[in-house]
């Protein structure tokens, strides 16, 4: 239950977005649209009364203790009662050479207080705002997109210098194509098109999205079981790297129940067995995210290959979901390397922060 009394019922979801296949023309919308970077970190509602704060992810379960920096910059410098729609996000590297660092990001959820404060120091994190559900004793979620927006800039004047930033915005789509395509150099996701006249609708896929797609072919590795005891629940993919050497990058998975047996029987032949004709089982490595997660698989020959839809390659990991496209009997396993990937040009994150 939350601590916090504001003009709005609690809890609340974040609204949404559904995807599209390109930047939409500011007239396909009545009344037009506003673009910005979609930003890839975690999403998070910011709700303040008073002294009391709390950090809602997109699921509605607390962040607030894994971000005591974040509790602390909202303690400072964001309005004493209000909600705000935000993404907590983590940068990396020098100055002029910055980017978002998602793996530091997801390290921040941990069990272990200790840790908790150690990576509030290494890696500190910081907010992006984007909307505004709620100033003092007013809801703003009537309001159009546009009211907000100037009610966000009007609250959020005084940030430069702190770890609390207002994401750009346009109405201009030919320079939304071009943040599309030049702040993926800086580990940003595509962009957002929000109607102006929208008004904030919880949980709603109301909101349009751009995100990168590329396709790239990996080398099925292993395979996990399915939760249910049967069948292919996911394939472990790989890559090599200029040296021959193979990387796990991920895996897919999404395979109908019927799918599923049927993987099973067709990569028989290439599973690895030990002396006495078991099966080989290894492990991935376990994350903070595993729990008692059972992370072994079945161990392939990397002799198939598979073609694959994805958003990003970050260093040797796959982000977000991956798509099975197809099959390449076609194609060399020893061809499924890490430079074939399209990887966007190095953009300074600090130049989308404070642009």
């Amino acid at each position: 239950m939350s601590l916090v009394d504001l003009p709005i019922e609690l809890p609340v979801s974040p609204m949404l977005a559904k995807a599209v296949k390109s930047v939409p023309a500011p007239d396909s919308v009545e009344g037009g649209l506003s673009y910005e970077p979609k930003w890839d970190g975690f999403r998070c509602i910011v709700l303040r009364d008073g002294d009391d704060i709390e950090l809602a992810s997109r699921g509605q379960k607390p962040l607030t203790r894994y971000f005591p920096e974040v509790v602390e910059a909202v303690r400072e410098h964001l309005p004493r009662r209000c909600a705000v729609d935000t993404e907590v996000v983590v940068r990396a590297g020098s100055p002029g050479a910055q980017r978002l660092d998602w793996e530091s990001l997801s390290q921040r959820i941990h069990p272990a207080a200790s840790r908790i404060a150690k990576l509030s120091r290494e890696t500190p994190a910081e907010l992006v705002c984007f909307d505004v559900l709620a100033l003092d004793d007013e809801s703003l979620l009537s309001e159009p997109f546009e009211v907000r927006r100037a009610r966000l800039e009007e609250d959020l004047a005084e940030l430069s210098g702190t770890p609390i930033h207002l994401t750009r915005v346009t109405r201009d789509a030919a320079l939304a194509q071009e943040w599309f395509e030049v702040f993926e150099g800086a580990g940003l996701d595509g962009v957002v098109a929000k109607p102006l006249r929208l008004p904030y609708q919880p949980g709603k896929r109301t909101m349009l999205k751009v995100k990168h797609k590329r396709t790239a072919e990996a080398v099925v590795v292993g395979y996990r079981v399915h939760k249910s005891g049967r069948g292919v629940g996911s394939l472990l993919l790989g890559m090599y790297d200029g040296q021959g050497r193979l990387f796990n990058v991920g895996g897919v998975s999404a395979f109908t129940n019927a799918r599923r047996l049927e993987l099973v029987d067709e990569l028989a032949p290439l599973t690895e067995t030990d002396e006495a004709g078991d099966l080989v089982r290894g492990e991935t490595d376990r994350s903070r995210f595993s729990g008692n997660k059972d992370v072994s698989f079945v161990r392939l020959r990397p002799e198939r290959v598979v073609e694959v839809a994805f958003d990003q390659l970050e260093g040797l990991r796959f982000r977000h979901a991956v798509t099975f496209l197809r099959w390449r009997p076609d194609r060399d396993p020893l061809s499924c390397t890490l430079d074939q990937v399209d990887r966007a040009l190095a953009y300074d994150l600090g130049g989308v922060l404070q642009g």
